[in-house]
């Protein structure tokens, strides 16, 4: 239990900064599909901030950055273009999965991992800042939604954009400021990764971590405090599995495979079974014409 207790809190920051991310964009009525994209870039420029700087601290900013400057043009093609947001999302992915690539093999001469980097400091807990973020950014963003004038603009954008216009709100202006708050959050989740957790970079991160935190988002409800709920029960299928790996080989069975698709195959059932009564934000994915008013 306690093994599964350090897991949940290692990992649920990637998952609960990312699926936050995704609720303040939809939250504004952009569908940002582009999670996976965002951690990547922001795990590969936090690594790249911590290895030639030597501070950890300066590589998150850096994941952060890179998570809102690809958040920057998603937000150009779907608000000032008005380009269909899910292909967006799905070209930016693509984009990050081979310009990442490319940039660490030219930056450090592999196409694989990069050099070890420096991590963030961890507490007497034995866990990073992050693992106290992934408690309190659901709450004050949860805050910030339900109680502010700020909030109250953001969710009349994502139902009544047209309404929200007639009373002297700048719809586009603050759709595109929720998607780069989108892209920084989840670039602190790419971030928490890299320089988090494996202290290095790996072609493979985030390994679909974004599509998870989206299936959290959806599962709940396009709020802060169900999504974060959320991501953490999918970050408590993650560590389960890795125990369960770690235990079977230990012992003569040679299975320990098969749970590396857990968290996966429950983010399935969790789509399929749990998703049928939820509702996006009226507005969500529809683009927003300000002389068609």
């Amino acid at each position: 239990m306690i093994g599964m207790l350090h897991g949940i809190l290692e990992f649920a920051p990637v998952l609960v900064l990312a699926a936050l991310g995704g609720v303040l964009s939809e939250k504004a009525g952009v569908v940002n599909i582009g999670l996976e994209g965002m951690m990547r870039f922001g795990a590969f420029a936090a690594a790249v901030g911590a290895f030639f700087t030597g501070s950890p601290w300066a590589g998150l900013a850096c994941g952060a950055l890179a998570g809102a400057a690809s958040a920057a043009i998603h937000a150009l093609f779907c608000l000032r273009l008005r380009a269909d947001q899910v292909v967006t999302g799905i070209a930016l992915n693509l984009v990050a999965l081979g310009l990442v690539t490319f940039l660490l093999e030219s930056i450090f001469g592999s196409s694989g991992v990069s050099p070890p980097v420096p991590t963030l400091p961890r507490g007497a807990s034995g866990h990073t800042i992050l693992a106290v973020a992934a408690f309190a950014v659901p709450l004050l963003l949860h805050l910030a939604l339900s109680r502010t004038p700020w909030g109250l603009r953001v969710r009349a954008v994502g139902e009544h954009p047209n309404a929200a216009a007639a009373l002297g709100v700048r719809v586009l202006a603050l759709r595109a400021g929720c998607v780069l708050g989108s892209g920084a959050l989840a670039g602190l989740g790419g971030a928490a990764l890299s320089i988090g957790i494996l202290g290095q970079f790996d072609t493979r991160i985030p390994a679909g971590q974004g599509f998870m935190a989206l299936a959290a988002m959806v599962f709940g409800r396009w709020t802060p405090l169900g999504a974060a709920g959320a991501a953490f029960f999918f970050a408590a299928a993650d560590a389960l599995q890795r125990q369960l790996s770690f235990s079977l080989r230990a012992s003569d069975l040679r299975i320990e495979g098969v749970f590396l698709a857990l968290p996966y195959a429950l983010t399935l059932l969790v789509l399929a079974f749990g998703s049928k009564r939820v509702r996006a934000p009226a507005a969500d994915g529809v683009p927003y014409d300000p002389e068609g008013r």
